[in-house]
């Protein structure tokens, strides 16, 4: 089958990679407890490189969504048991929360195209998803992972690694997709924690944390001219240090600190 370029579209073909990376979802320890279906949806399935390993799963309720028209003719052809399991169109424009009343976790080899912009979607839907494993390019990848101090830690690390644990797992070479894209691609997992629950306001989080980074060579003095905050709520020296170098609880100091 030809391959979309407007899609983004580069299909996975290394069995063994296809393996590792549904493999790598972990099962939720509730759904263990009560020994209920795990369900899981998967975004992309392509020609169902991914679709066949999960189906092998045990206990696992699978979704596959996908907006290239032609695709789940030959999904369900391959796999009858899917046909009602099968959502068309466009992931970002999903309404999960009524699509699914209980927690789902996402899996997917997502196009490059919208990867920023299904990271977003999952985390808007945080309640939902506890969590994602997914193949980004491996720049978005490394991204969403980075620590503070790394160059390339940023706005998308600080607002992710709120609610998720991030975890890069592998690098996967492009002669495992067909087309081979021109870079290298990552995998990552992503899984929710509580461990900053209730202890910050989400829309003035992310106001500090773009602000911080929008002039991210700068101090944070200079970067975060134009908002004030109660100095006696913070370290003395945190205003001398630049965005990368910061925490999320840091981060948390901040909004918690910041005047309205």
């Amino acid at each position: 089958m030809k391959k979309k370029k407007s899609l983004g579209q580069h299909f996975l073909i290394d069995e063994e990679v296809a393996w590792q990376i549904v493999a790598s979802l972990q099962r939720e320890e509730k759904d263990m407890k009560k020994e209920e279906n795990q369900i899981v949806v998967e975004v992309g399935p392509g020609e169902g490189v991914l679709t066949k390993h999960l189906l092998k799963r045990q206990q696992t309720e699978l979704f596959l969504v996908e907006l290239d028209r032609r695709l789940p003719a030959l999904l369900m052809k391959k796999h009858p048991q899917l046909k009602e399991h099968i959502l068309e169109g466009d992931v970002l424009k999903m309404p999960f929360d009524q699509l699914f009343k209980d927690d789902f976790v996402v899996i997917g080899n997502f196009p490059y195209n919208i990867s920023s912009q299904i990271l977003f979607k999952i985390l808007a839907h945080k309640d939902q998803i506890p969590q994602m494993v997914g193949m980004f390019q491996k720049e978005v990848a490394e991204r969403v992972a980075a620590v503070p101090g790394s160059k390339i830690y940023g706005v998308t690390s600080v607002l992710i690694q709120l609610h998720y644990k991030v975890e890069y797992l592998f690098t996967v070479p492009p002669h495992s997709f067909d087309p081979p894209p021109k870079v290298q691609s990552g995998v990552i997992r992503m899984h929710r924690h509580y461990d900053y629950q209730g202890q910050v306001n989400e829309s003035n989080y992310r106001k500090v944390v773009k602000q911080a980074f929008s002039q991210r060579r700068k101090k944070l003095s200079n970067a975060l001219k134009g908002l004030a905050f109660n100095l006696d709520e913070l370290p003395t020296d945190i205003f001398h240090k630049r965005a990368e170098e910061l925490s999320v609880p840091n981060f948390i100091q901040l909004t918690q600190a910041l005047i309205l």
